[in-house]
């Protein structure tokens, strides 16, 4: 394919396709995306469960607190809204807004033999609204990064399309370091005095950032996370334990998980402690996590060594070491840094590493290689989504049915690589956090137990986890943007949705074999998935560890029948 005509093509793909652009109504684009997100949960985990679900041609309606609500819709699993919902109100159909869907919910998790009451949601679902209008008017004017890896890592504005509150954000000055309004900022250094540094693995490569005094250990540290500590700092900074030694000579760039920055000067990965909740989870970086991080990347070493040489195009990002300051478990936690590799490190020349969520919900400003796989999309929708499926796919399977890993594979924790036509050649799995070892296929006896409950999923947990973050939180995205951008029109969609995981089916049956693994056998004859009920965590104010699942359909049950 040339690249001459690229971004003209691609320009009028995306116009079609991609998340609207804002333009000058945040607010509007806001409560739209707010809506959707919120109604996406309500079919999910409340009408759908209940029986409170029905088609009407092209319209979805379901009950919320005995009050219908109709809504076009195509995407499949992936739900995505086609028009603005209505509800029906005095005998008439009338818009939703978010305030009265927050209201109904209310209503409906309230009621008697539901549960308590949660005075805390409606702040959170507004507040995450009020965070994208903030995120858009950032965004205008400034110019995302060149590099087209960090530039899909800042394009995430309206986060997970199943999530009562996806861009909620704890604490003040969370703006600056956004990464969806393209922030960049110096990290802080800090030296460690050599009694009281912590660490783990290899994290070497932190001292290439600058040089810490005789007698003290190099530690970056995120300045959002030194305003939310400073209470904390105060005694050792006075006391010689810690030091403040200024500022990095330039800027790193958060990524999409917020606390992980990519570090130019070094060219490694740094995922920080942020003591903030960012949708369900206080985002620190557990004392038991450290150790686990940095024991699963030796583990898996040769287990990609072999995922590599059965799929080629696999690729991870390891996680070699940590450092922090021993002065007490919150201090541990707060001011520790993991080392985790680039993308750009792993994907090989040639390749460009874009985030998998960048994919699925394409937003205004995509790069070249994604304008490019924009138009691979439309012209060969089948031949674009038979190659991801088969570089995401069967690693993950593999990983958990050969290996007894338990990969975590959502839209942000994959980075599919793509060659100079938008062909999927690589994909890249990261963030040790969400991997784990299955119990019994691994001797974790030395560890200490805490590490050793870090790093382990018994086997039904991590099979719900590894489906729920392929089948229906992954491949159902990438799908419903692929059949979207080649057909345009909704009939003409469902078609080729349908088509499309005929695909999937194939190629997921050509891995399994002729005598598949039962787990695997059931996946692939229709058994109803599970889907993380993300609204229900937030409803109960749970750890998001805590969270359970709800069946949905799986989309191979139609291709089975």
């Amino acid at each position: 394919m040339s690249g001459v005509a690229i971004e003209p093509q691609a320009a009028a793909v995306a116009e079609r396709v991609s998340t609207p652009d804002p333009g000058s109504d945040p607010g509007g684009f806001a409560e739209e995306a707010a809506l959707a997100a919120l109604l996406r949960c309500c079919v999910r985990e409340v009408a759908g469960p209940r029986g409170h679900v029905t088609t009407e041609g092209a319209h979805l309606v379901f009950r919320l607190a005995d009050r219908p609500i109709r809504v076009p819709v195509s995407g499949g699993l992936a739900l995505r809204l086609d028009g603005p919902p209505v509800l029906r109100d005095g005998g008439a159909w009338r818009p939703l807004t978010l305030e009265r869907l927050v209201r109904l919910v209310r209503d409906e998790l309230s009621a008697p033999g539901n549960g308590d009451a949660n005075d805390e949601f409606a702040g959170q679902v507004l507040g995450s609204r009020a965070a994208v209008a903030a995120i858009v008017r950032a965004r205008t004017g400034t110019a995302a990064p060149r590099d087209e890896w960090l530039a899909s890592e800042q394009s995430l504005v309206t986060g997970h399309p199943f999530h009562p509150s996806p861009k909620a954000r704890g604490g003040q000055g969370w703006l600056r370091y956004a990464p969806e309004a393209h922030a960049r900022f110096p990290l802080r250094l800090l030296g460690v005095r050599d009694d009281v540094a912590a660490a783990g693995g290899d994290a070497a490569v932190l001292d290439g950032l600058g040089a810490a005094p005789p007698g003290y250990t190099l530690l970056p540290a995120h300045p959002w996370q030194l305003e939310l500590l400073r209470a904390d700092l105060a005694g050792p900074l006075a006391d010689g334990r810690l030091v403040d030694l200024g500022e990095t000579g330039g800027p790193a760039v958060p990524t999409s998980s917020v606390r992980t920055v990519y570090e130019p000067g070094i060219g490694r990965c740094l995922k920080f402690s942020l003591d903030v909740r960012i949708t369900n989870c206080v985002r620190k970086n557990a004392w038991y996590e450290l150790p686990a991080s940095a024991e699963l990347s030796t583990r898996l070493d040769p287990v990609f060594a072999a995922l590599t040489a059965r799929f080629p195009g696999t690729r991870w990002l390891r996680e070699p070491g940590w450092r922090s300051a021993s002065l007490g478990t919150r201090l541990v936690e707060g001011l520790s840094v993991i080392v985790r590799d680039s993308p750009r490190r792993v994907t090989g020349p040639g390749v460009t590493p874009v985030v998998a969520g960048a994919l699925a919900a394409p937003f205004a400003g995509h790069g070249p290689r994604t304008q490019a796989a924009l138009l691979r999309m439309r012209a060969e929708p089948v031949a674009w989504w038979s190659a991801y499926v088969d570089q995401v796919a069967p690693p993950v399977l593999e990983a958990y049915l050969r290996h007894g890993v338990v990969l975590e594979p959502h839209l942000q924790n994959v980075l599919t690589g793509l060659d100079g036509d938008g062909m999927p050649v690589r994909a890249v799995f990261r963030d040790l956090e969400g991997t784990k070892l299955v119990a019994g296929r691994h001797d974790v006896s030395g560890l200490p137990e805490r590490v050793a409950e870090a790093c382990v999923y018994d086997a039904a947990r991590g099979w719900d986890r590894v489906v729920y973050c392929l089948m229906v939180n992954h491949l159902p995205e990438v799908a419903a943007t692929v059949a979207a951008t080649a057909a345009g029109e909704r009939p003409a969609a469902t078609g080729l949705l349908r088509e499309l995981w005929s695909v999937a089916h194939d190629r997921l049956t050509r891995y399994a074999g002729p005598r598949p693994q039962a787990r695997l056998a059931g996946l692939l004859a229709g058994e109803p998935l599970p889907a993380k009920a993300n609204l229900s965590v937030r409803w109960a104010r749970s750890a998001d560890r805590d969270a359970a699942y709800v069946p949905v359909t799986n989309p191979f049950a139609e291709v089975t029948r």
